[in-house]
């Protein structure tokens, strides 16, 4: 598929505009209440995104390639000319995104390149930029789709869209949506409450377009009051690169200290709140979230 025709690069000059009308509106009508935008972290959020998309072309060339092997091997084919295929396709990248973004939060391993995204301690536009630089482990979950019958570039395209619309849901601007919309989708309520570093609000909230996944799999969360941003542990370092590798750092460093394969094993695959990663509770705040 050409990268002309990636509905995320088509999005990424709307996207700047809306950051930049954002960013604007916190300057104009100042709300104490927010955090609004700060120029080393907005610096930090663009610069890790403008790197990950040079990554993400690497990474997807080479899933693409494997993606067509197995696309050969199976007998299915989905017609992608059918708007019945768009429909399922979507609801099938959107539960396996569900599936590798749960994972990214309760193994190791994963946490250390999915961390990246969430080491911001504001809540923005800008944060939406704030991608990994590892998008290796989340192009595994995207195997059964072209075992199924999937046209490899539908795949990707499809997990564009979802991208393009987890974009929006980067924001304070907006509060509680009408109870219906809330009830289905992920909604920027939603989506803060999975930025968030306040022990209640931890590990929930995972779903890309679609809240129903977190309501049917325990892992939904309301938004109660406004929540604190950022990991629970501050990361070691303000440097770009150092915020997105600095996990692994860790990893190493808490297996070559390990006296058993289990603890070893346990740094690298545990959950982050387990003994490798400690996490110190952060108390929330009380601001309440209907605004």
């Amino acid at each position: 598929m050409s990268v002309l025709r990636d509905p995320l690069t088509v999005a990424v000059p709307f996207f700047i505009v809306f950051v930049v009308l954002e960013a604007v509106s916190f300057a104009v009508f100042a709300d104490d209440d927010l955090r609004g935008y700060e120029r080393r972290d907005t610096v930090t959020s663009v610069v890790s995104g403008m790197v990950a998309l040079g990554f993400n072309t690497v990474a997807r060339g080479l899933a693409l390639l494997g993606y067509a092997v197995l696309y050969e091997l199976t007998p299915l084919r989905l017609d992608p000319s059918s708007a019945w295929t768009w429909v399922g396709v979507l609801l099938g990248v959107d539960l396996l995104w569900y599936c590798y973004h749960r994972t990214a939060h309760r193994v190791r391993l994963v946490w250390a390149a999915h961390q990246a995204h969430h080491n911001s301690e504001y809540f923005n536009f800008s944060t939406a930029a704030r991608q990994k630089w590892n998008p290796w482990f989340e192009m595994l979950f995207w195997v059964p789709l072209p075992l199924l019958g999937v046209p490899p570039w539908m795949i990707f395209t499809a997990f564009s869209i979802t991208l393009v619309y987890q974009f929006f849901v980067h924001t304070e601007r907006i509060g509680k949506l009408p109870a219906p919309v809330e009830f289905v989708l992920n909604t920027p309520s939603h989506h803060r409450v999975h930025h968030a570093s306040d022990p209640e609000y931890l590990d929930r909230n995972y779903g890309g377009m679609l809240i129903v996944w977190d309501r049917l799999f325990g892992t939904y969360a309301e938004e109660t009051h406004r929540p604190r941003y950022g990991l629970t542990t501050p990361p070691p370092t303000q440097n770009v690169a150092g915020l997105q590798y600095h996990e692994f750092a860790a990893i190493w460093r808490d297996v070559r200290a390990a006296t058993t394969w289990r603890e070893r094993l346990a740094h690298v695959f545990a959950p982050p709140a387990g003994p490798a990663v400690e996490k110190t509770p952060i108390g929330p705040t009380t601001t309440p979230v209907d605004r």
